[in-house]
């Protein structure tokens, strides 16, 4: 084996896989991406802001005709997502390390369940949904070109390499937008939710890549709701309450399934336990939910659970255990999309003042749509 030729530690957790590749580069896989903590506005200071999309972090490998497609989680995956290879060779130079976000958009927006669907043991069923819905790779770093390291130059350095490479990008390997005004970026914030973005990344201009590290910033969307408690189930240590179940009334009177809040702690699962069994049903005839063990009416997702209420494919207990609908409890979102809060959902408080009957769907505010010449439009289309 000649010296170019290099153990790629792209194994996954199944096989623990080393796969030797003739791949030699000043930064190599596997890398753990720079990350960004949560702020509640605009950091000081000079600053260049992007879209945060809302897909998989993927930071792109490329020495010749030699491409690993890396994941925050390290692992390799390339046969996920087989229809962007080409597409980066054909847009990359020979050798590089790009950092970016893999996405999927449908109708205009982002989709991360259809993203999500991607991740599946059977190549057939990877191949049938990379033509049905392909992905889209948003570069938005540069960490090598030919024998250099990038790590210890200014973000506003690798921006501008980044932006020099970019001449050569086609769809569907896209350039991330940026700007360095504050007003053209809150405007971003404000009207890309409808299309499914996450609020705002802020890099400062004079920072080197920090691999596994929050030296970014992200503003997202933040919002709160009073939802009323429909169910919870318990903790996977069995010690406790680990999540409450969700529900908001629609405008026709029906009890719509929008999530879980979680994350306790020890302490705050003993307490909800308290509260929550003396409200449990042992006769659900009596609940709005009381045909979710059918499978047509799981079929839409409006339902928490699943036909099989012991286990889902992944063995996962999706058991439930129903409460009387009389308990309002507010929640901090991100976002919600079709009726549903995305990200994580945090309880805040009890709400003993309202009634369950007031908790409606219409608390979920509709996001301003994207004016038409934004440049994200060209992307999520």
């Amino acid at each position: 084996m000649g010296e170019s030729n290099k153990p790629v530690r792209v194994g996954c957790s199944e096989c623990n896989a080393i796969v030797w590749e003739a791949m030699k580069l000043p930064v190599m896989p596997p890398l753990k991406p720079m990350l960004a903590k949560p702020v509640p506005k605009l950091p000081a200071g000079d600053m260049s802001y992007e879209p945060k999309w809302d897909g998989f972090r993927c930071i792109v490998f490329r020495d010749g005709d030699e491409i690993v497609l890396g994941s925050r989680n390290e692992k390799p995956l390339n046969r996920y997502f087989p229809e962007l290879i080409e597409p980066l060779k054909q847009s990359l130079p020979d050798r590089c390390v790009v950092d970016g976000e893999i996405i999927v958009s449908i109708d205009g927006r982002l989709e991360f369940d259809a993203l999500g669907q991607r991740i599946h043991p059977a190549e057939s069923r990877v191949q049938k949904l990379s033509e049905e819905t392909p992905a889209n790779f948003i570069a938005f770093d540069v960490l090598a070109l030919d024998d250099e390291s990038f790590f210890d130059r200014p973000f506003h350095v690798r921006r501008e390499a980044l932006e020099e490479i970019a001449g050569t990008f086609e769809p569907p390997i896209h350039l991330a937008p940026a700007t360095r005004d504050e007003t053209l970026a809150m405007e971003w914030f404000n009207t890309t939710e409808g299309a499914g973005l996450d609020g705002l990344i802020i890099k400062p201009l004079g920072d080197g890549y920090a691999p596994n590290k929050r030296t970014q910033f992200k503003l997202k969307h933040v919002r709160s709701a009073d939802c009323v408690v429909a169910g919870y189930r318990m903790h996977k240590s069995g010690d406790g309450v680990g999540s409450l179940i969700l529900g908001l009334y629609t405008p026709e009177g029906q009890l719509r399934h929008v999530g879980v809040a979680a994350s306790f702690t020890a302490k705050k699962r003993a307490e909800l336990t308290e509260d929550m069994e003396p409200l449990a049903l042992d006769d659900i005839s009596g609940h709005p939910w009381s045909g979710w063990m059918d499978a047509e009416a799981n079929a839409d997702g409006s339902m928490p659970g699943a036909p099989n209420r012991w286990s889902g494919a992944s063995g996962r207990d999706h058991s439930w255990i129903p409460v009387r609908p009389e308990r309002v409890v507010e929640v901090r979102y991100n976002w919600s999309t079709a009726g549903r809060f995305r990200g994580t959902t945090k309880m805040l408080r009890w709400r003993p003042d309202r009634d369950p009957e007031s908790c409606s769907t219409e608390q979920l505010a509709d996001p301003e749509p994207m004016t038409h010449d934004s440049p994200i439009r060209r992307i999520v289309s």
